[in-house]
Parts: C-alpha cells; structure tokens; sequence
C-alpha cells in the first residue's frame, strides 16, 4: 500500500475497507489509527490500529491535520457515506456528533439496548467487519428483499451500492460507474456493510449517497 511521490496518496478506503490509491478526495474524511511509519511518509503499512474506525468531516473548527506526520494518525477519504460505512465506520462523535447520536441510538434499538457507549458500538462493528484470525474482511448473507438503500453488496463487477430498484458499482478510481445493474429480487447476496449498520440504516439513518447534497445537509 505505497505510491510514488508524483501519483495518487494510498489514503482513499474502497467499500471493502482497503486503503488505496486512487484520485478524488471525496466528501469525507476519517480514521483508524496511524497507518503509516515505513521508509517513505506514504508508505502505509497497517491496515488498522485498534477499533475505532470513524468518518469524520472534511472541516471541522479551522483544525488541519498534517497528512503524513510522524506519530500522529493517517487521515483517510471516502467517495461518500455509504462507503465509509461499507468499509465499517461510523460517524465521529466529535465533529459529527448529531450523526453519531442518531447512529448509535439506532444500533442501540436494534441491539435491544437502552444506551450503549462508544467502545461497545466499535467492538460490535469491528468483529462484523473484520476475521481476526484470518486477518480478513468479513462478508455477510443477507436475502436481497432485506437490503436496506445505502448498503453495499459484492458481485461480479465489484462492490456495488444498493439503491430501491438497481445496483452501482463502485470503480477503483474512486468513482461509481454510469451504468446500474439490475438489483435482484430473489435469492442471497453477499453484503460489505456490516449487519449493525444495516439495522441503522432499516430504522431510518440518512446516509449520504454519491452527488447528494453535501453532507451537512444530508446527515448531520
């Protein structure tokens, strides 16, 4: 996970959570821990750090963070919400902390809960989005007529974005592509975004899609 000096940062995250390289910056940025530290400021050489994986705002309060500093963590972009949450984050209870109340109070009701704290929500999401012992992504089924709009699925063509009646592919250079797949109506598909999302999603969360309006309006 490097790239050369002149070409795209390995800073952007695909639906599967991977960090690549890839040109955009997105509408949001985030993070999971310091990612880089290798012979080169963008070497990235871990996938994670701990797991806190959050979506943060582009702006927040005049505050810049220095892309590749020594000892602080590696700013990460999103094409949009919805691969944020695909790649299994969740929004930041600091400078998204509406989006955070609403998401976590819906995981909370989904989970039969009356409160649930920010470690508890990272450890549920962190062992539906990543195999510890494979050190992998996770996949789960779910029947297609159960999917939510903004939940990520993984076909033939790649990650894909579910919407009411079709399927978007995301591409990797970091874009969705023009032209939409049939959604099925039947059977099994094999979903990116966690189950506790998922929930999230069902109950009601707005989540930010593609060229909606900007984020602030949209799930802030």
């Amino acid at each position: 996970m490097s790239s050369s000096a002149t070409g795209p940062a390995p800073n952007r995250v695909s639906p599967l959570g991977e960090v690549v390289a890839a040109p955009g910056r997105g509408a949001w940025m985030g993070n999971r821990g310091r990612l880089h530290d290798g012979a080169g400021p963008r070497d990235v050489r871990r996938h994670h750090v701990g797991r806190a994986w959050i979506v943060c705002r582009l702006d927040f309060r005049d505050r810049r963070v220095e892309q590749w500093a020594p000892g602080r963590y590696t700013p990460l972009f999103f094409l949009d919400e919805a691969v944020a949450f695909a790649a299994g984050h969740r929004p930041c209870a600091e400078c998204r902390r509406p989006a955070y109340t609403a998401f976590r109070d819906l995981v909370a009701a989904a989970h039969g809960a009356s409160r649930l704290l920010a470690p508890e929500l990272d450890r549920i999401l962190h062992e539906e989005r990543w195999d510890a012992r494979q050190r992998t992504r996770r996949l789960h089924a779910c029947a297609w007529g159960d999917l939510p709009d903004g939940a990520f699925v993984l076909v033939d063509d790649g990650p894909a974005l579910v919407t009411a009646g079709a399927l978007t592919v995301w591409r990797p250079d970091n874009t969705y592509a023009a032209t939409l797949l049939a959604r099925p109506t039947t059977g099994t598909a094999a979903v990116l975004t966690p189950p506790t999302t998922l929930e999230a999603l069902r109950r009601g969360y707005p989540v930010q899609l593609g060229a909606q309006a900007s984020p602030s309006s949209s799930s802030e």
